[in-house]
């Protein structure tokens, strides 16, 4: 019975199963990915670190520390790690990148994918380097071309492609250069102050106990502050960041399965509205009530296992595209593996949410009388409240939550969804509700009748304005606000460039050269704005605990890196204008060096400390104690491109320590920057720059990237809503041919009809794309205020190119779907008469 009844209404219920697929395929897709990252990282877990233990410091390795290593069996190897700007000779460009000196035969589990292959163990000799490919095309250079660091210039004997552990969007934060380490010494950048990083990688053999050897090692790694890392824990910090991505990404998927359930709903409810007087048929042929509630809860099944089914197969499809699309993001090699656990969860799921969404329309069943079969006129008894029919939509709502939950990070962040969700969703469902209310109440009457009869339409029974406005509003709303928040980041950066704010910073500059870099930039004719002294220095001791004993309690609340931190401050005797005092007095100089010294912190990491206003730190200036106490809390505004300081102490300390100078300025033009960057270069080639053009360039391209991937997720959502538009539609044939005839009988002509039928289309997706892009405003001015601060001035025109584009998308397929409608002769009405 199930089946003969659906076989003249296969169409629509196709439509409906098939926004149900999209957004089965969107979850299962996104679920396989995270499936097959997990896995990968399992089985190549060594690869992501590279060796079987890492030890990091910010200090050279002491004698005893050195000799002590020297004892352990296997294979080690060295590596120091600096930023410099780096000269290509061929060009006279220049970039800051990230030196990696390396000597010994690291990675020792993976490869350094180079181009030639060869070139991954050539570079490890003589004066030759390897360069990240991203840099080389930047700079239009080749293989065999030079590339000077500090004072050296070195052969680029390959491209590097891949490095183990590491996601490609990496070299655009930081382009990597390896070079072998005994010629980093001769490139003159280890200078005082310099900021370096030292890696000791450990390859052991494989009857070595892992666990007992970072036992006898961990005094050790203490009292030299030492960082261990092995596989265990870089596969943890990867996971937790793969597993964010995975949740957000999972999160994004739902809400095409979301859309694709309301689908269902909607086309089920206004099936059943169709099927009424069917079921009051069968009631009196004797059918019963739950036999005939049952015949239409196995149509219902038949489209969630169909479309489940059809999404499971789609999303293994498309899983494949994944890969490709987020590999930037990724620090393994993804092989695309069947993800069998993740199909059965999305089908699972897809027939869950379908059962649930179409219950709500189909427990209706219950209350159609037998009278409804032998009735002329259409039965306008008023709907009696029915408590089932709450019980079903609190379960979907439940079900909605206990998804959420199951794949966010926190249950307040599972809670925020939903409720971010349910707002989106009620403020849609007000506005369309507003909208229906006042067609009832209003219609102008010097509207010409088109209009007029478009806009009545809006509010006409099993009208689809609530679909389409929820549907296409929700799609605009996830789309844009990924466009606006990608724009507001871009300005931000922008806003810091404009007029006379600084926006290039120079620094390792050592207190021997200032007075001539200074003098180099003002033959530009160039303002420097800032010369700020820059003293290297670590925390000895806590709030009279050591670090040492800090790092080593049970569950001490301040992190390692906090503790081992090298703190790089400064010494004046004012604010300045990124800094806002919020809690005690600020001193300007200190006289007497027998008391702790009073110095004002930033107001993050005084949290992170555990220390407040009176709290004694003591810090080690290689070797010197300084005991201080905290006489001030500042709000420092890290945004702006110039030195900003988590310590600052008052003049009278530092004066005489050793240290190096920041220099700020601004650079009205790319030329003019670029030529100063050469000729700073050439003459200092210790001294490295930060451009904010540079900056504001690899923040584009990261932003471009990550949201490239993010609207193919979405644009599931638009592809359901799509459907959706084209199922309600379909829907509503029956209704609108009936209309048709009438009007034509009345004698309309069928051009006026299609212009009825386009302005209700139109004014549909106006509504639907207005409400969607004030959301979207909404939740990107809200991000932009508590999330990353930054004020918020979204463009007119992109919004009014969102508005016209949905209202356009809206109106084409109205009318594709509807073709045929007025082709119905008007004897129709009669007939059915």
């Amino acid at each position: 019975m199930a089946w003969r009844d659906s076989r003249g209404s296969h169409t629509r219920l196709v439509l409906a199963m098939t926004a149900m697929m999209i957004g089965v395929a969107a979850l299962v897709a996104i679920l396989a990915f995270a499936a097959n990252v997990h896995s990968a990282m399992a089985t190549q877990a060594k690869v992501l670190l590279g060796a079987d233990l890492v030890l990091n410091s910010r200090q050279p390795l002491s004698a005893d520390m050195a000799a002590l290593l020297a004892t352990v069996p296997g294979e080690q190897a060295r590596e120091i790690r600096c930023t410099s700007m780096a000269y290509f000779p061929r060009s006279a460009d220049t970039r800051l990148v990230q030196v990696r000196a390396l000597e010994g035969d690291f990675p020792y589990y993976g490869t350094l994918e180079t181009e030639p292959p060869a070139a991954a163990q050539h570079f490890r000799h003589g004066l030759q380097a390897l360069v990240d490919d991203s840099l080389l095309w930047q700079f239009d250079a080749q293989v065999g071309d030079s590339i000077r660091l500090g004072t050296v210039t070195f052969e680029i004997v390959g491209r590097l492609l891949k490095i183990p552990g590491e996601a490609a969007t990496a070299a655009l934060l930081g382009p990597r250069v390896y070079i072998p380490l005994p010629a980093l010494a001769a490139t003159g950048l280890i200078q005082p102050g310099s900021l370096l990083t030292y890696k000791h990688y450990m390859k052991l053999p494989p009857e070595s106990d892992l666990t007992q050897l970072l036992e006898t090692l961990a005094p050790h790694l203490a009292s030299q502050r030492l960082e261990s890392e092995t596989v265990q824990k870089r596969l943890a910090s990867m996971g937790r960041a793969m597993t964010n991505l995975s949740r957000f990404l999972n999160l994004t998927g739902f809400i095409a399965l979301l859309l694709g359930s309301l689908g269902v709903a909607s086309a089920m409810h206004v099936y059943m509205q169709d099927k009424r007087t069917t079921v009051a048929l069968l009631r009196c042929l004797g059918v019963q009530t739950r036999q005939a509630f049952l015949v239409y809860l196995l149509q219902a099944a038949a489209l969630g296992l169909l479309g489940s089914a059809g999404g499971v197969l789609l999303g293994s499809l498309i899983q494949t595209f994944l890969p490709m699309l987020l590999r930037d993001f990724v620090p393994v090699s993804l092989p695309v593996r069947p993800a069998w656990g993740a199909y059965a969860q999305g089908g699972l799921l897809g027939v869950w949410m379908t059962l649930v969404c179409a219950l709500l329309p189909l427990v209706s069943i219950r209350r159609v009388s037998p009278l409804l079969a032998l009735r002329v006129a259409a039965d306008t008894t008023p709907a009696a409240r029915d408590g089932l029919r709450w019980l079903l939509g609190l379960l979907m709502g439940l079900s909605m939550v206990a998804f959420a939950l199951a794949y966010t990070e926190r249950w307040a962040y599972g809670l925020g969804f939903c409720l971010a969700i349910g707002v989106a969703f009620l403020l849609l469902t007000a506005t369309a509700r507003l909208l229906i209310m006042l067609v009832h109440a209003w219609v102008p009457a010097s509207w010409p009748y088109v209009w007029r009869q478009g806009l009545a339409n809006l509010a006409r029974p099993q009208n689809q304005t609530l679909l389409l406005v929820l549907t296409l509003g929700f799609s605009t709303f996830l789309l844009l606000s990924l466009a606006l928040v990608q724009q507001m980041l871009v300005q931000q950066v922008e806003r810091k460039g404009e007029a006379q704010q600084p926006n290039i910073v120079f620094f390792d500059i050592q207190s021997d050269q200032r007075d001539a870099v200074v003098q180099l930039v003002r033959t530009f004719a160039l303002p420097v704005q800032q010369q700020v002294p820059l003293v290297t220095m670590r925390l000895s001791s806590v709030k009279h605990q050591s670090v040492e004993v800090l790092r080593n309690a049970p569950g001490t609340p301040i992190p390692t890196w906090a503790l081992q931190w090298e703190y790089r401050s400064t010494y004046r005797d004012t604010l300045s204008a990124t800094e806002t005092l919020v809690a005690g007095t600020w001193h300007g100089q200190v006289s007497d060096l027998d008391r702790p010294i009073p110095i004002s912190l930033e107001t993050e990491i005084a949290h992170t400390l555990g220390v407040t206003l009176g709290d004694i730190l003591v810090f080690d200036l290689q070797g010197v104690p300084l005991t201080t106490t905290v006489q001030s809390l500042r709000k420092v505004d890290w945004q702006r491109v110039q030195p900003n300081f988590f310590v600052v102490f008052p003049p009278g300390v530092l004066e005489t320590a050793p240290q190096t100078v920041v220099l700020v300025s601004h650079v009205p033009s790319n030329a003019l920057s670029a030529a100063l960057q050469r000729a700073v270069v050439q003459q200092f080639p210790n001294v490295s720059v930060i451009d904010l053009r540079l900056v504001l360039a690899t923040l584009d391209t990261l932003l471009a990237r990550i949201v490239f991937a993010l609207r193919f997720i979405t644009l599931f959502s638009l592809v359901a809503g799509v459907m959706l538009c084209v199922s309600a539609a379909l829907t509503t044939r029956t209704q609108r041919v009936r209309e048709s005839v009438l009007l034509r009988t009345l004698g309309a002509s069928r051009r006026q009809i299609g212009q009825i039928l386009t302005t209700e289309y139109l004014l549909l997706g106006g509504l639907a794309a207005v409400t969607g892009v004030l959301l979207a405003v909404l939740a990107s001015w809200a991000l932009s205020l508590y999330l990353f601060e930054a004020p918020f001035t979204p463009t007119v025109p992109p919004l009014l190119l969102t508005v016209l584009a949905v209202m356009g998308l809206t109106v084409l397929i109205g009318r594709l779907s509807s073709r045929g409608v007025v082709q119905h002769p008007p004897l129709d009405v009669l007939r059915d008469a």
